[in-house]
């Protein structure tokens, strides 16, 4: 993120990347630690991906580092970037191990934690939006910037479709249960 910003913004001091990983919200979908950033700057420094280009003081402010990316630095974005848009990655899945390791006399439980479940992705959902709008309307963000914010969107409508396929065989395995004949029948 930190190099991709200097590469497409030029020279930045930590605060004004900060910012605009605020701005963007990218700690929330990107999975963006913005805390670690100044470490992170100081780390890239020591390594040859950033250099300062000055410091900068602003009436009792504290002073600020101004970086720009290197040619190494460039060479390293180029890296990840490839690895980030070429491969698949595959997170922890608490929720998949929850259901895994639910008991089905636990299904009425389990109906109101996804009924919650839908209601917090459903939020989400509409904030991601609402803020993809937001900042087009304001002219904060490019075309590429708008497709990663309806790409997510449309990840959490796909999880929505998935979840309710997910009620269905919730439905059919108490309907099953409940019904002594069709448990005679398997």
């Amino acid at each position: 993120m930190a190099l991709g910003t200097l590469q497409n913004v030029g020279p930045l001091h930590g605060h004004e990347i900060r910012r605009l990983a605020e701005v963007t919200s990218v700690s929330s979908w990107g999975g963006v630690s913005v805390g670690a950033l100044y470490r992170e700057l100081r780390t890239m420094d020591e390594d040859g991906l950033v250099r300062p280009v000055r410091t900068e003081q602003v009436g009792r402010r504290p002073a600020r580092t101004v970086y720009r990316i290197t040619d190494e630095g460039e060479t390293e974005l180029a890296k990840l970037r490839e690895e980030a848009v070429t491969q698949v990655h595959h997170g922890t899945d608490p929720f998949s191990v929850a259901l895994l390791f639910t008991r089905t006399n636990d299904l009425p439980i389990l109906r109101d934690l996804l009924k919650r479940r839908r209601a917090a992705v459903m939020a989400m959902r509409d904030d991601i939006d609402a803020e993809r709008r937001n900042l087009l309307a304001a002219g904060s963000i490019g075309p590429l910037d708008n497709a990663m914010f309806r790409r997510r969107v449309m990840q959490l409508e796909a999880d929505l479709a998935w979840q309710d396929v997910l009620d269905e065989v919730i439905e059919e395995s108490d309907a099953a249960s409940a019904d002594p004949t069709e448990e005679n029948q398997t």
